[in-house]
């Protein structure tokens, strides 16, 4: 702090300093004080040893500083007298100040404590009609304020407002009641005008009564709140009385306040709480004979106990998700990846809607453990609920209250067990739904799948709107031709494709064979199940795309090893390849190998079934003096549509492959499709049909090497197909290492394992020409236009 020169020297006077903390003294006011600080005790006893005993009170800057300096105080502060000073302990001293004069401190010495140059600092004479009005209107306002902390009115205190003839001296003593921070005293103190100071309290002293006010007004409303709830409970006290000296409604009522409390802890809904304390008052008034009060009572139960409000903690670790998903389940790498982004969102969104899945696949292939290894890597509650057979809407919405034995649909009663409002829940079998005079449950599904319609659920019986909008909904089919376009409209379609013998194999090693040894009771070093055997379990004793039907074989397997413990075996028991058909019996199904040679008629084709894929052979015949087309093998429409299309595109491009057209006039045909106890039906035969029925017309054998799937046209296009994994992997099982695909579906390569793509073959083909290029080179050449044989993809 840098001395000031001033033209009235003699007017500075040097006196000891006193800083304070949290407050400023304001002159003519009294103030108590306790000093314990050295420098501050020092500077006390240098102004009790003078005659006038006058000190400089002036404020810290900052509270926080110990031993303030010249820049740690404010510039004004005011000239005190101690009136009276006590010493309880030798290093603390209590005083009594009363401030005479406000100060403008010129310099700040220090010498064993610190000492204050001083000037007085006086305000100009500004008296007019404004200072007037000014402080009666803060009299007015202090009074009003007064009245308001205290909650009566203070007669003493707003006389001695009215009393104060100074005007700054209003200020100071208003200010000085009401709990205002050093900042705004220390600009009181510092004002240059009456008037400004005047305004200053004014203000606050405005905005002190309207918060005093608004608190005065929520305290009454709680009060007369707390005073209805006081007496309604002294009333209800006392009716408990005369019941229970009438011998009346002692269980009924116990039973009705116990309600009451569990509605009180319950966390609900406004409009939800509203219609339960209605029917809580209903409940009270009617005999529990009635059976109306046992529906009433139900009702409430299922509200109660409800997750309106209540949601669990997700596990946001990506890590730790993928972990526990890979724990669970080999492959499915598309599936795993969408709950890993599904997660994510909800990391950096955590009010996301949740997605509407759908795991679409063979049996067998991990569908419902899947939503249960979701809902543990979310950390969230898992329930399932199986729409197989489901014939009745009520079975989902609920029935009315009207009904006798009415409940909840099956979903509100989910939501119950869950105990949480974001659980994972599982439909199960949804291609499966029925459909009767009871109602359409695909239809009200249509509400339950929508984000945008699923936060105000309405069930049936409870007829309160329900938030399902958190709920993680995966449901599961094994095909999506029996589910309605609107419902299939509102979810996502994750396909689950059939396992390769590979993975079949890291299956079972990995997760089958370590249970099944557990759920026996055996070691893994008791029962060794080798290689070669694993291998012919998969190939002679299961045909699946999944491994349900592979995990009982092994099951059985494992059993008889047990049998031998049990019989008193010490030893390990090495299961090997030929131990298999010993211990599981013959062979339930021959290796579908290709055939190595085919006779002229004969073309290589490949299906997909619910169980994965097959090979499909399919033989053409030309019957002498015939006219008709026969096709047999139990063949769905589309698949005669393509026997059809594919005899009459070579009828008419005869010409072009050196065909005798003259053999289709004089010739019936006759197609069959093995096995013929097995249905069969769609477009991707078509240019399987067409290679056998160029073979059978041109007497050149096709390639027995090779299997093929397409659609065919009239024109001679090949047209993509679906399930070309499975189709793949089939032909793989029966040796064939060369596969004929259209070029359209050259990017579903990728879905295939890395080694599938490395050691198969694959041809894409535009046009029937190209395929037959590719099967008949004695019909059509073999060109590079033709058939252009491509490096499978890298996986993406």
């Amino acid at each position: 702090m840098k001395e000031t020169n001033m033209p009235d020297e003699e007017k500075i006077q040097t006196l000891p300093l006193l800083a304070l903390k949290n407050s400023v003294l304001f002159p003519g006011l009294l103030m108590p004080l306790g000093v314990g600080r050295k420098a501050s005790v020092a500077a006390v006893e240098s102004a009790l040893a003078t005659e006038g005993k006058e000190v400089i009170v002036v404020a810290q800057k900052d509270p926080t500083v110990e031993t303030p300096g010249a820049d740690d105080l404010y510039t004004i502060g005011t000239r005190a007298v101690i009136r009276k000073s006590g010493r309880p302990r030798p290093d603390h001293i209590d005083l009594f100040v009363q401030g005479s004069e406000r100060v403008v401190i010129v310099k700040v010495e220090e010498n064993g404590h610190l000492k204050a140059r001083v000037r007085p600092l006086p305000l100009p004479d500004d008296s007019s009609r404004e200072l007037e009005a000014l402080a009666l209107s803060v009299v007015e306002m202090a009074s009003k304020y007064v009245n308001l902390m205290q909650g009566q009115p203070a007669q003493e205190i707003t006389q001695a407002f009215a009393a104060q003839g100074d005007p700054l001296q209003l200020a100071f003593l208003v200010a000085s009641v009401m709990n205002l921070d050093v900042e705004k005293e220390q600009s009181l103190l510092e004002t240059t005008t009456r008037i400004e100071a005047l305004r200053m309290v004014l203000g606050w002293l405005s905005h002190e009564v309207d918060v005093a006010e608004l608190r005065a007004k929520v305290t009454e409303k709680a009060k007369s709140e707390m005073s209805k709830e006081q007496r309604d409970y002294v009333l209800r006290q006392q009716k408990k009385a005369i019941e229970q000296e009438l011998g009346e409604g002692d269980t009924d009522k116990a039973e009705a306040e116990g309600l009451r409390e569990r509605l009180a802890k319950a966390d609900l809904p406004e409009d939800v709480r509203k219609e339960a304390d209605r029917e809580l008052e209903r409940l009270e008034k009617i005999n529990s004979a009635s059976p109306e009060h046992n529906v009433i009572r139900t009702w409430l139960e299922y509200v109660i106990e409800l997750p309106w409000k209540k949601r669990s903690d997700d596990n946001l670790d990506l890590k730790r998700a993928r972990e526990v998903l890979d724990e669970d389940h080999y492959g499915i790498a598309k599936v795993k990846e969408r709950i890993v982004e599904q997660l994510a969102v909800l990391k950096l969104n955590p009010e996301a809607k949740a997605p509407i899945l759908c795991f679409v696949g063979a049996p067998g292939v991990g569908k419902t453990s899947l939503g249960q290894s979701i809902a543990r890597a979310l950390g969230r509650k898992f329930e399932r609920m199986s729409l197989g057979g489901l014939h009745d809407e009520a079975e989902l919405r609920g029935h009315r209250r009207t009904y006798i034995g009415a409940l909840p649909g099956r979903l509100i009663q989910g939501m119950r067990r869950a105990g949480f409002m974001n659980p994972v829940l599982m439909l199960d079998e949804v291609d499966k739904l029925g459909r009767d005079f009871r109602g359409d449950p695909a239809a009200a599904l249509l509400e339950i799948l929508d984000p945008e319609q699923n936060k105000t659920f309405r069930d049936n019986y409870l007829d309160l709107p329900f938030d399902l909008s958190k709920v993680l909904f995966i449901t599961t089919a094994n095909t999506l031709d029996t589910i309605p376009a609107p419902l299939l409209d509102r979810m996502e379609i994750l396909r689950l494709s059939g396992y390769s013998e590979e993975e079949k194999t890291q299956i079972a090693k990995r997760y089958l064979l370590p249970k099944l040894l557990q759920h026996t009771g055996l070691t893994a070093e008791q029962c060794v199940i080798t290689d070669e055997a694993l291998q012919k379990v998969i190939e002679s004793y299961t045909r699946e795309a999944g491994v349900r039907r592979l995990e009982q074989m092994l099951g059985r397997l494992i059993r008889k090893v047990a049998v031998k413990f049990a019989e008193g075996e010490a030893g390990p028991v090495i299961v090997k390849g030929d131990d298999v058909p010993e211990m599981l019996g013959p062979e339930a199904i021959l290796p579908e190998l290709a055939r190595k040679e085919l006779p002229a008629g004969v073309a290589t084709g490949l299906a997909w079934t619910e169980t994965g894929g097959d090979v499909l052979y399919i033989e053409a015949a030309l019957l002498p003096d015939g006219k008709e087309l026969t096709i047999t093998g139990q063949l769905g429409e589309v698949m005669q549509e393509s026997a059809k299309t594919a005899r009459s595109y070579l009828w008419s491009h005869a010409a072009e492959f050196g065909l005798d057209p003259s053999m289709f006039l004089k010739s019936g045909l006759h197609i069959h499709v093995p096995a013929g106890a097995i249905p069969k039906d769609g477009p991707s035969a078509g240019v399987t049909m067409t290679t056998a029925l160029a073979s059978l017309y041109s007497g050149v054998p096709a390639r027995s090497d090779t299997a093929m799937t397409g659609e065919v046209t009239l024109t001679g296009l090949v047209l993509p197909i679906g399930g070309l994994k499975e189709k793949v992997l089939a032909a793989r099982r029966a040796g064939i290492k060369r596969v004929i695909v259209p070029r359209g579906n050259q990017k579903d390569l990728r879905d295939l394992p890395e080694d599938v793509r490395t050691e198969m073959e694959f041809i894409f083909a535009d046009r029937v020409r190209d395929v037959l290029a590719a099967m008949l080179p004695g019909v059509v050449p073999e060109t590079p236009a033709n058939v252009v044989p491509a490096a499978p993809p890298k996986a993406a």
